[in-house]
């Protein structure tokens, strides 16, 4: 089965892009290699590459495997710890209720 090809707005390609880089910059610093990483991962190499390069076809899986492998999976939950939009949609919500 031919797999879908993802396409993302400019912005948001850049910041896949930048989480790229940093779970390059991580692997680096603590000296493991790409075999190592994906290896542990249950990956093969590309798709490491691919999650280096910032590729939006990878599976979020995958991502979460090379986190786990870097000791950053905790780091994951910190993306919606914060709300502002959604905190503010339900306070009005709230607010309008009375």
């Amino acid at each position: 089965m031919k797999s879908k090809k993802h396409i993302l707005f400019p912005k948001q390609q850049i910041l896949l892009e930048d989480f790229g880089n940093r779970i390059a910059l991580a692997r680096k610093r603590r000296k493991l290699t790409a075999t190592q990483v994906a290896e542990r991962a249950a990956i093969d190499r590309g798709t490491l590459r691919a999650i280096e390069q910032g590729s939006p076809s990878v599976s979020i899986g995958a991502f979460i495997n090379v986190l786990r492998v870097l000791g950053l999976q905790n780091e994951i939950t910190k993306l919606l710890e914060e709300d502002p939009i959604g905190r503010k949609l339900q306070d009005l919500r709230l607010l309008n209720k009375n």
